[in-house]
């Protein structure tokens, strides 16, 4: 992590695990639970302040998505139960709860991106009049054929402009792909003038289709073509 931040990148965004194979708010893989969270923050803030990284760099976000702990309620209620938090939460604007979810977060004093996959997400997104308050939208289609996904991405954008007076003022959008789009829309990205993210919850592999080492060689990848760009 601590050579993703010093290779470029402006935010980490991780997924907590849990060690233990209880069910309740969380599984053996991804969790929600307060004690994982609590965890895991404490080991990532520890080994950025022993490699003396801070300020805006140190921006560390999680996921809240639903296919963590399905059921809304016991969702909302792992997330009041945290005791540490983290920096931003990422709320997926498409699954049931995000409102409320979105709500919960902000009323706690953490940032919000909103992650949009696509026009209903948006829809959803617009509706709950939480724009000015999110740090981020998050474009991310699903689609793996890049005209597909580009269709997605281009009903989002026509409603977010269809609904631009309202919304204002949007915060930065941010645009990725995923697995077989991930490189591809990195390019319309850097053409449309929004941000970028990249890692291997998004693609295991480099432009030339090789196996990346880890995060630090994608997002060294990643920082190579945002120069070469500018």
């Amino acid at each position: 992590m601590v050579a993703c931040l010093n290779a470029g990148a402006d935010a980490i965004h991780l997924h907590v695990r849990s060690t233990s194979s209880d069910e309740g708010a969380g599984s053996e893989k991804e969790s929600l639970n307060a004690e994982d969270v609590t965890r895991t923050l404490a080991a990532v803030r520890s080994v950025c302040e022993q490699a003396q990284i801070a300020g805006p760099k140190n921006v560390i976000g999680v996921t809240t998505g639903a296919w963590i702990l399905p059921d809304t309620n016991q969702r909302l209620q792992a997330v009041r139960a945290w005791e540490v938090l983290p920096d931003f939460a990422s709320v997926n604007f498409v699954e049931d709860g995000a409102v409320e979810l979105a709500n919960l977060l902000l009323s706690r004093g953490l940032d919000v991106e909103a992650g949009l996959s696509d026009a209903d997400a948006a829809e959803v997104f617009v509706r709950s009049g939480l724009a000015a308050r999110c740090i981020r939208v998050l474009i991310e289609p699903q689609e793996q054929e890049i005209e597909r996904a580009l269709e997605t991405v281009r009903a989002i954008e026509k409603l977010l402009n269809k609904h631009s007076a309202e919304l204002r003022p949007l915060p930065p959008t941010l645009l990725h792909g995923t697995e077989a789009t991930v490189w591809p829309m990195m390019d319309v990205a850097f053409a449309r003038g929004y941000d970028i993210r990249v890692g291997l919850e998004d693609t295991l592999v480099m432009p030339d289709g090789k196996l990346a080492k880890d995060n630090v060689e994608l997002v060294a990848e990643a920082i190579r073509k945002v120069r070469s760009d500018e």
